[in-house]
């Protein structure tokens, strides 16, 4: 073992080899015999030589160590000091530290291979020793975060370095402060004066004697100065018949408050009023106070005009006085007011209720309170009549009630213009009797258009303009009609043409799929394959339909759009006129509707049913097949045309007419394939039938 106290040969003393004499002859002749001197002279150079081997192989090693002045002690081999450094072998050794004020290191350290090598080690200070007093005595300590008992403390051993030191008492401020422990076991001392965390608040009531509550916590009776703890606090003042008094206050540690002299209000009294019948208004004051059964705050010690009153009853007034904190008691009867009721029911036999009474199945005069009653009609195979109203009194009020059946009560809800998802209109017809085609004697009449007698039942909507391109094109957006000799059939406001009946069809459908309507037409592979007569969804009008909407609505079936005779009045539409001549190459002589192709749709006056361009633009789509077919003189009763066929009926004049014959409304086309003087309006049946 080695200690730095143990090697004091200076650094630069130099280690002499001994003078080597050989044996003399006297040994020789003697035998063997150990000579003392030789022996140790062997002794000696042996131990140079382990001298130089340890020389030759020890490594030089160099102990750093904070403090530098720590006792150094090394052991597990040989170390050989040299200045500030050491020799020794390759292998394991264990050293110690140890100084004042620091706490005994003990480690181990493997000396390597190398001919140079450093180890470094720190010492740890021992603790310090800390006294803390505080002002008050009492206040709990806390070091790190960590609870460290109850001041005042002695010398209570606390690591060296920074620590975050922390103070606190009840009713006073935190402390908080960072503390440099210096450690060795050198003590240090601390007085800390916690400053109290409240203020004092002085609460003055007139009258005094009253009891001051802090956060509900009764505090002692006024005049009164208190101690109030910082932040935010509701205090109260309560007094015998007198009104509770209650502020929110802010209180800022070490900063009184006077609150100065607070008035108490002497206490309300209190009216529970109950009156016959119940529900009646309330005011008190002529202000409005609810309704019965009520009770009521009143101020005491004076007079208050108090009134009662429900529609159909007489006003109760009254003046009354209640004392401070007293409950009073009041119960009102209200006289009815009576009105007359003269009721005149149709069918007279209907049975006549009023608030759920029964006067029986006549027509009568009722004295009835005057306020809102219910009243209702029946009767079976009716719709339910029900009805508020209000008699009033002096007065006798008559009603008149017709009940109707429900189809009829369903015809009077359906609404009379209705407007699709791309803003058509359409409008509410309840059609009639009429007779389709033409008279055999009437100039210009074609082979297909025979007299029909024909009655239509089914109440259904039609479009008052026809398809437009900006409706179509809601539907394929690349949609576009062209043009005709340079004259474009393309603005939006134009009706949309060159659509077969099939596309106008489909145009149909998927108006009805986006409302979630039931679909009237059945599609498959883009073919339209049959129809469902039942559905309300959007469809092409019957031939039958278009033609009572386009004849009909005067007292004489229309020949012509305009009326009964050519030529058409000025504005009558758009036909065939001066202006198209270079593309018909046929016209009405001096007329002039200043449209060479098509206009925008409404360009022109309705026609007696409110629709437009039922005559000229552009001819239309019906939903009919074809067929030329002899009248039976039977009514036909809401015809659909044939079952089946090739060509579908197109129905009016268009902007390219202008002859006898195409001018007439019940002059009959057909096709299936598109054409630029062909459009559409869309048309549905008002209820499932």
């Amino acid at each position: 073992m080695a200690t730095e106290q143990q090697d004091q040969t200076p650094d630069n003393e130099l280690i002499q080899p001994l003078a080597f004499a050989p044996l003399d002859a006297d040994a020789k002749k003697g035998g063997f015999r150990l000579d003392p001197a030789r022996a140790a002279i062997g002794i000696t150079l042996l131990s140079f030589a382990a001298v130089l081997g340890f020389i030759f192989t020890a490594k030089s090693v160099q102990f750093q160590h904070t403090p530098e002045y720590a006792q150094l002690d090394i052991s597990g081999g040989i170390a050989v000091r040299l200045g500030n450094r050491y020799l020794m072998r390759s292998g394991s050794f264990d050293i110690s530290l140890a100084a004042p004020g620091y706490r005994d290191l003990a480690a181990s350290v493997e000396v390597g291979e190398k001919d140079t090598q450093v180890f470094s080690h720190t010492m740890v200070k021992t603790p310090g020793l800390i006294s803390i007093n505080s002002t008050p005595a009492g206040a709990r300590l806390a070091i790190d975060g960590e609870a460290r008992g109850v001041l005042p403390v002695q010398d209570l051993p606390v690591e060296a370095g920074s620590h975050q030191l922390s103070i606190a008492a009840e009713r006073y401020q935190s402390y908080r402060e960072m503390l440099e422990v210096t450690g060795m076991d050198e003590r240090q001392s601390l007085d800390i004066e916690l400053l109290p965390a409240w203020a004092d608040i002085t609460v003055t009531s007139e009258p005094s004697g009253a009891t001051l509550t802090i956060d509900g916590e009764p505090r002692g009776t006024t005049p009164i100065t208190v101690e109030v703890l910082e932040g935010e606090h509701e205090l109260g003042i309560e007094l015998q018949h007198h009104q509770s008094w209650q502020q929110s206050l802010e209180v800022i540690a070490g900063k009184p408050q006077d609150l100065g002299i607070l008035p108490l209000l002497a206490a309300d009294g209190y009216l529970r009023l109950v009156s016959q019948p119940t529900g009646a208004n309330v005011t008190v004051d002529g202000e409005f106070r609810g309704q019965t059964p009520i009770t009521i705050a009143l101020r005491p010690n004076r007079g208050h005009r108090l009134a009662v009153f429900k529609p159909g009853y007489r006003t109760r007034n009254t003046t009354l006085e209640v004392a401070p904190d007293q409950e009073k008691s009041l119960n009102l009867s209200l006289q009815a007011q009576l009105g007359k009721l003269r009721v005149s029911m149709s069918p007279a036999d209907a049975e006549l209720i009023v608030n759920g009474k029964s006067y029986g199945a006549t027509s009568q005069t009722l004295e009835i309170p005057a306020f809102e009653q219910t009243l209702e009609v029946r009767k079976p195979g009716y719709r339910t009549y029900r009805q508020r109203i209000t008699p009033r009194p002096g007065f006798e009020q008559a009603l008149r009630i017709a009940l109707k059946t429900e189809s009829e009560a369903r015809l009077a809800e359906l609404p009379a213009m209705i407007k699709t998802s791309v803003g058509q209109s359409l409008k509410l017809f309840t059609p009639g009797s009429f007779t389709m085609g033409a008279s055999r004697r009437e100039p210009g009449r074609r082979s297909n258009e025979v007299l029909r007698p024909v009655e239509l039942t089914r109440l259904f909507y039609l479009g008052l303009h026809e398809v437009t391109n900006a409706d179509y094109r809601q539907f394929k957006s690349d949609f576009t009609s062209g043009q005709v000799e340079g004259n474009s059939m393309d603005g939006d406001r134009q009706p949309a043409i060159m659509l077969s009946w099939e596309e106008a069809a489909t145009f149909c459908n998927w108006l009805s799929a986006k409302e979630e309507l039931p679909l009237f037409y059945r599609i498959e592979d883009g073919r339209v394959i049959g129809t469902n007569d039942k559905a309300t969804g959007y469809r092409l009008p019957t031939e039958a339909e278009w033609a009572w909407a386009a004849r009909t609505g005067g007292s004489d079936q229309l020949k012509y759009p305009w009326g009964p005779s050519l030529p058409p009045s000025e504005g009558a539409g758009n036909y065939a006129d001066a202006s198209s001549s270079y593309i018909t190459g046929r016209t009405i002589n001096n007329y002039d509707d200043g449209f060479a192709v098509t206009a925008p749709v409404g360009s022109f006056d309705q026609n007696p049913r409110g629709l437009y361009d039922m005559g000229g633009n552009v001819a239309e789509w019906t939903n009919d097949y074809y067929a030329v077919t002899a009248s039976s003189g039977v009514i036909e009763q809401d015809p659909t045309g044939p079952s089946s066929g090739e060509n579908r009926v197109i129905r009016g004049s268009s902007w390219a007419h202008g002859t006898v014959t195409e001018l007439r409304l019940s002059y009959r086309d057909y096709d299936q394939s598109g054409r630029d003087d062909v459009g559409f309006r869309v048309a549905r049946y008002a209820e499932v039938q």
